[in-house]
């Protein structure tokens, strides 16, 4: 993570848990787990966010805010699914409302799976979702010289 550019920015958002990998989630934010070291920063803005932590399963009445918060995330970005109910809907897969994981509206990147996940799955996840960032900053910064150059040959 050293040629980080700049810290990734964290938006969390809760789709319809139980309110159990929230509360991990903010454990991860404590001096006791700090997930700040690793250069994460917790931001309430979607327009100024990298990673979309994501927890709880998605339904009827929250997909179209899930998908607009996706949407206004600057590229690139990636989506952390935190919990059993975030990966595939979980407990709650079966009720009527629920469509299922959050890759049922938006692409996931990296899933921690747990109910309630720990705080160490989480920070793993973030440090695998800044790894997924930088992949793919590198990329779009080899797309942008490749377009330069190609329109400096015409």
């Amino acid at each position: 993570m050293s040629c980080t550019s700049k810290s990734p920015w964290i938006l969390h958002y809760d789709a319809s848990s139980c309110n159990g990998c929230d509360i991990e989630v903010l454990a991860c934010l404590t001096p006791i787990y700090d997930a700040e070291r690793f250069g994460v920063i917790n931001t309430g803005d979607p327009k100024q966010a990298d990673i979309f932590l994501i927890t709880g399963a998605v339904n009827d009445q929250n997909k179209e805010v899930v998908r607009q918060l996706y949407d206004q995330m600057p590229e690139p970005k990636v989506v952390v699914a935190v919990g059993i109910c975030a990966c595939s809907g979980g407990i709650f897969r079966d009720c009527y409302n629920i469509l299922g994981g959050a890759d049922k509206v938006i692409p996931v990147d990296v899933y921690v799976p747990g109910c309630a996940a720990r705080p160490e799955s989480i920070i793993d996840g973030i440090v695998k979702g800044v790894a997924v960032l930088e992949e793919k900053r590198a990329k779009m910064e080899g797309e942008k010289r490749c377009s330069r150059s190609r329109g400096s040959r015409s």
